[in-house]
């Protein structure tokens, strides 16, 4: 069963094959499997069979049933014989996961499944997928429950969705207005049903860097540590000398963590850049910025333990200071992260488990700053941490799905990164990492390889981090033309491709193939398909401006009606954007982003009017 895109640990061939009848009786006698019954039956009636779900196995085609000898709660056994099918686990997830795998084999095979027996339970207890929610971009709730069925699909158990600014917090309520926030009734309506699927939903929430967005604002100004910094308000860190910072953290704690059933709690606590070089900057010099930062950190787990919540944090800065390591409680789980296969952190891993305290390794998409996710490097990266993380004996598996400077990446063009480290965080040496692309287009969208190949291109390393930028950078220089938090870098002169290569891989692009959506897909692959298009249309526009910005900023000269044109297809790119984002998300920044198209149009007509 390699063929399967989450692969399984052991499958023993049988003689003999199985043929599905027109009519299937689904038989499972505790409440829990009504639910993934139910989605096999509608699997089934893609293949227009009937099904019938019924408590008792007399006559069952597919049974699910009990074994409390199956220890691991997310374990199973299938059976796969001439007379029927069978799955056994111990608890209501591993039969959940039983019937993934089942409606897989369906996919692949149809309704003639071979004869076999299935021996399947994960690497990593903790099987996770992080995604942002505060660049930007609040996904809608339908949204995330979509991703919350596609996700358990793949067997992943645990979502974090990143939180700096975008909760309604009760004690602090100008916090995230202009943001879309979530309210409390919408989590606990996520959670409800994450737990249906037997997902743990688990709090995230920014609380030393990356504060900007509150800081920001006048009457949170004040605990910054350096205000001013990067030209914000508050800049972008907590003063940890400032008990004021503490206090603001107790009382939004109060407001978010009782919402979550979840033990765990991501604290964050990554990049603070500013750390040790204001308003610490003196105690820093005494004592080491490490300990600066670890005081503030034990003030923090304190507000974790108030709440029953098991502190979860980055492992970076802990990393640049390995001297606080013998410091930190052995209860707070260290999340280490890196973005590429040759990442320093990633051989660090083992001075966390090394040292007693619980690790959870956490890859990305590579979806941020890019428009296709930088494919091959996120592969890669996810493949080598995920070696690293057995190795070591990490408890998680995190792939992380960030959504820098207004989150134009799109939800879609992640989903193959997505299933990638769901497989990983399942069965790591069972991953063919070759073929994954080109598994994940046929078995999640039915494709006959034309999908494949589109994905590669528009996911192809070359645009690094560059190309998407180089879509919202002026023409006449480096100057960011989208405004607030989607505010782009000017990366425009890190492309080293020559002026045939720009040209040569833009008609690539234009002419990608995808393809068209089917009642069978569903809305949620539908909507990725249109995530796609638009994605590539969006890489192909940032390939002939970046080739028109260099022929201007060389002193040259463009034709009228070559600018206009481009102004045109910036005004047709920003409508499909705007569509794609409206489709899945909340309004929140959208007008950012919205602001960079019609400044680049406005930009290239004025230049024609001058040519």
């Amino acid at each position: 069963m390699q063929e399967l895109l989450i692969p399984i640990k052991k499958c023993q061939p049988v003689d003999g094959q199985f043929r599905l009848p027109d009519v299937c009786v689904l038989a499972g006698i505790h409440a829990a499997d009504a639910l993934p019954l139910d989605q096999l039956r509608a699997d089934l009636a893609k293949l227009r069979l009937g099904a019938r779900i019924k408590p008792d196995a007399a006559g069952a085609t597919v049974t699910l049933r009990r074994d409390h000898t199956i220890t691991h709660p997310d374990a199973y056994r299938l059976f796969v014989l001439p007379a029927g099918v069978e799955i056994v686990a111990g608890t209501d997830a591993g039969a959940y996961y039983g019937v993934q795998t089942l409606r897989d084999m369906i996919t692949v095979n149809g309704r003639t499944l071979p004869c076999c027996r299935m021996d399947d339970e994960p690497d990593f207890r903790r099987r996770g997928i992080y995604h942002d929610c505060s660049r930007g971009k609040v996904p809608k709730v339908s949204t995330v429950k979509q991703l919350i069925e596609c996700l358990a699909h793949w067997k992943i158990n645990e979502l974090q969705l990143y939180v700096e600014n975008v909760f309604t917090f009760a004690s602090h309520p100008t916090i995230g207005k202009g943001f879309s926030p979530f309210t409390a009734e919408e989590l606990l309506d996520i959670q409800a049903h994450a737990k249906m699927h037997h997902v743990s939903f688990v709090p995230s929430l920014t609380s030393f860097g990356h504060f900007e967005k509150i800081l920001m604002l006048p009457e949170y100004a004040h605990l910054g540590e350096l205000p001013g910094h990067r030209g914000l308000a508050g800049g972008t860190t907590l003063c940890p000398g400032d008990p004021g910072s503490i206090r603001l953290l107790a009382d939004m704690y109060d407001d978010f963590l009782p919402l979550f059933d979840a033990v765990d709690f991501n604290a964050c606590g990554d990049e603070p850049w500013e750390l040790g070089q204001g308003r610490s900057k003196a105690r820093a010099k005494r004592v080491g910025v490490g300990r600066v930062y670890l005081d503030f950190i034990l003030k923090i787990r304190k507000l974790c333990v108030k709440h029953g919540k098991r502190m979860n944090m980055w492992g970076d800065i802990v990393l640049l200071h390995p001297e606080i390591i013998p410091d930190i409680p052995r209860d707070i789980v260290l999340l280490n992260w890196d973005y590429s296969a040759a990442g320093r952190r990633i051989p660090q891993s083992h001075k966390f488990t090394e040292t007693g305290l619980p690790l959870v390794c956490c890859p990305g998409t590579n979806g941020w700053h890019s428009h296709g996710t930088r494919l091959p490097t996120a592969l890669a990266n996810c493949a080598t941490f995920a070696g690293t993380a057995l190795d070591v004996g990490a408890e998680g598996f995190l792939n992380t799905d960030w959504g820098d400077c207004g989150h134009r990446n799109t939800l879609g063009v992640s989903l193959c990164s997505f299933a990638h480290g769901a497989a990983h965080s399942w069965h790591t040496k069972g991953v063919d990492n070759a073929a994954h692309v080109m598994r994940f287009a046929k078995l999640v969208f039915g494709d006959d390889g034309t999908m494949a190949e589109a994905l590669s291109v528009l996911g192809d390393d070359k645009s690094a981090a560059w190309a998407s930028p180089a879509l919202m950078e002026s023409l006449t220089g480096p100057r960011s033309l989208s405004t607030g938090f989607a505010s782009s870098p000017c990366r425009m002169s890190a492309c080293g491709l020559s002026d045939a290569e720009l040209t040569t891989h833009a008609e690539k692009l234009a002419a990608l193939e995808w393809p068209a959506p089917t009642p069978e897909l569903g809305g949620f692959f539908a909507a990725a398909l249109d995530d796609y298009v638009v994605a590539a249309e969006m890489e192909c526009l940032a390939y002939r401006h970046t080739a028109m910005a260099r022929v201007i900023r060389a002193g040259g000269n463009l034709p009228a009606p070559e600018l206009a044109q481009h102004a045109d297809e910036y005004d047709a790119c920003a409508r499909d954007f705007e569509r794609i984002w409206r489709t899945r998300n909340e309004p929140s920044r959208l007008r950012d982003n919205l602001n960079g198209f019609r400044n680049a149009a406005r930009e290239a007509r004025e230049l024609a009017g001058k040519a």
